[in-house]
């Protein structure tokens, strides 16, 4: 009698073993626990019955299962109101100027693009470059001393001929000198006015014209 109770929880053992290698990589949730404490007991040996201290604990693991089942839903429902609120709250930017990491400038064909960047020292001389999305340079200027910290260049859109360019997406690098010589490192910024928003792989991106970054990477905004 006992050989075939043993043969039958030998059994009974193969088969959730196959079922869970089945389920690939242990995916069990409360509901598949149960099932398997449920057949461990109707399958024990009566001669040799379930230790209870070995039950409690497989209870505590069910139920800790079940608290972490339970904490990593409200976590994702916590994060998807915390998305929506995010895109909600980036559309109030339209209309609001900003900067944000980056090198890019919007040109609508006419109006003069303000450039933005940031010197980590005072330089007595910088110069700036301006290429367009090919990377042919269409403007090289050279701008006197600056002093440390944010500093703007307003760019009127002509190329080293004197002729406006054409509305489009461009980029720029400046590089800067201290008196003494010596390189000074500059960090530079996409920045201009919200035109709109958008939501990419869920998180809001914004448009400054013909350029696009994402809300993450802006640095300041100012009133509109």
């Amino acid at each position: 009698m006992v050989s075939n109770v043993a043969a039958t929880t030998n059994s009974t053992a193969g088969t959730a073993t196959t079922s869970t290698t089945a389920n690939s990589n242990l995916n069990i949730n409360t509901n598949d626990f149960l099932q398997l404490f449920i057949a461990q007991l109707q399958n024990q040996d009566p001669t040799a019955p379930q230790d209870p201290s070995q039950m409690l604990s497989q209870l505590a693991q069910m139920s800790q299962l079940e608290q972490a089942t339970d904490t990593n839903t409200n976590l994702q429902s916590l994060i998807s109101a915390q998305n929506s609120a995010t895109n909600l709250t980036s559309a109030s930017l339209i209309g609001k100027g900003v900067a944000a990491t980056g090198n890019s400038i919007s040109f609508d064909g006419s109006d003069a693009a303000k450039l933005q960047y940031n010197l980590s020292g005072a330089s007595s001389a910088s110069t700036l470059t301006i290429a367009d999305s090919s990377g042919n340079t269409v403007k090289t200027a050279t701008i006197g001393a600056q002093s440390t910290g944010n500093n703007t260049y307003t760019w009127d859109g002509t190329n080293n001929s004197g002729t406006k360019v054409a509305a489009g997406t461009y980029n720029f690098t400046i590089s800067s000198t201290s008196s003494s010589g010596s390189a000074v490192s500059a960090t530079t910024y996409t920045s201009g006015d919200v035109t709109g928003v958008s939501i990419a792989s869920g998180s809001p991106v914004l448009s400054i014209g013909s350029v696009t970054v994402p809300l993450s990477d802006v640095v300041t905004m100012s009133g509109g």
